[in-house]
């Protein structure tokens, strides 16, 4: 078995993940923790979330940090407000027992810019940011990125499926100069991820990827139930019936449908909020914390407002209709069975979309079980 000790983590830093519950690293930490920290060099993770990303980089990073000079020196990119603040949290907590403060702040939309201007001009080491907000805080002259050391981009294909590409561009044109180095975390490998690979990292990055065959996460069970669209409710409802108390996620292609079928549940009884693209933060907000809290049991979400999402303890997603993009069946998915739990992932299909499961199958190398509700 390996330690955080064996991967050269410092004792304050063990003792900090200790009191979190982080005893043996995950494969990616294994990886990604000893080179981080030993070398000054580009690197690419290709990892699914849940796999404990934020340690595998957090931790180089806040070694990597002198908390003497008050500059940034580290800058972390993430698709959404809720992972960023996720992030923050975290590096927080792993310094519980280091002697010098390291002084992390996160920005994002949804939240009034002048409060994140002001929290700036207190000293920063490290800024975890959503790329818009971070593009309008540059524009400003609010934020000085000149002496960063590592850029972090997590969730790299989330961040260009949610339209950031120019954003992406601009900051990384934006910190190019100097010693930077690049650390890009992605579950997928699409086409433009490769491109700013190319463009923007060393030709010989380290590049590491987990458990690779499995591009999905190998504790859930996927099952598939060919229904009609007048029945789909009525399964859902006899699958939720059987599911007594266990939380899970239902994803829906659009949001009219997400709006359609929570009022559907609702009226069966069930605790269930939908959770859409174009709601207020503060909806959002409310919503998201019922669910983490438990006092909510299913979330009804369309792939854009489900961006960031992570809940702990999720026994089920179900597929209202299966995605449009293949890479969505992998973060849908995903959303279950984390943290080494079992989970499952059930797709309501009509006659004619069989040879889609089999496409999916196929692309992600995975098996599906039909079953009967």
């Amino acid at each position: 078995m390996t330690t955080f000790t064996a991967l050269g983590v410092r004792k304050e830093y063990v003792k900090g993940l200790k009191e979190l519950g982080i005893t043996t690293p995950t494969e990616v930490q294994e990886e990604a923790i000893p080179y981080l920290l030993e070398n000054n060099s580009d690197f690419i993770g290709l990892a699914q979330t849940g796999t404990g990303k934020t340690a595998a980089y957090g931790l180089p990073i806040l070694h990597k940090i002198n908390p003497s000079k008050d500059h940034i020196q580290a800058l972390i990119l993430a698709p959404t407000r809720e992972l960023a603040q996720q992030i923050k949290k975290q590096l927080f907590k792993f310094t519980k027992y280091v002697d010098e403060r390291i002084f992390v702040e996160a920005v994002f939309g949804g939240e009034k810019i002048d409060r994140q201007i002001n929290n700036l001009k207190r000293t920063t080491h490290i800024v975890v940011a959503t790329p818009g907000r971070l593009i309008d805080l540059i524009e400003r002259g609010e934020v000085d990125l000149k002496n960063i050391k590592t850029l972090v981009l997590d969730e790299a294909d989330e961040m260009l499926s949610m339209g950031f590409k120019l954003e992406l561009n601009r900051i990384l044109k934006y910190t190019t100069s100097g010693t930077r180095k690049t650390w890009l975390f992605s579950a997928t490998m699409p086409d433009e991820i490769r491109s700013i690979i190319k463009k923007y990292m060393s030709s010989s990055a380290k590049q590491v990827e987990v458990n690779k065959n499995s591009l999905v996460n190998a504790n859930i069970t996927h099952q598939f139930v060919q229904t009609t669209i007048q029945e789909k409710t009525d399964k859902i409802v006899s699958f939720l019936e059987k599911r007594h108390a266990e939380r899970g996620i239902i994803f829906t292609r659009t949001k009219a449908g997400a709006q359609k079928l929570t009022k559907e549940l609702k009226e069966e009884g069930f605790s269930v909020e939908a959770l859409e693209g174009d709601m207020q933060q503060k909806e959002r907000d409310k919503v998201m914390r019922a669910f983490k809290n438990e006092s909510l049991q299913i979330l009804v979400s369309t792939d854009v407002a489900a961006r960031g999402i992570d809940v702990q303890n999720l026994g089920f997603v179900l597929h209202h209709q299966l995605p449009e993009k293949l890479e969505y069946y992998t973060h849908r998915s995903g959303r279950t069975a984390r943290a080494g739990k079992r989970g499952v992932s059930l797709a309501l299909i009509l006659q004619n979309e069989r040879n889609r499961i089999a496409e999916v199958e196929k692309e992600l190398q995975i098996q599906f079980s039909e079953i009967s509700i």
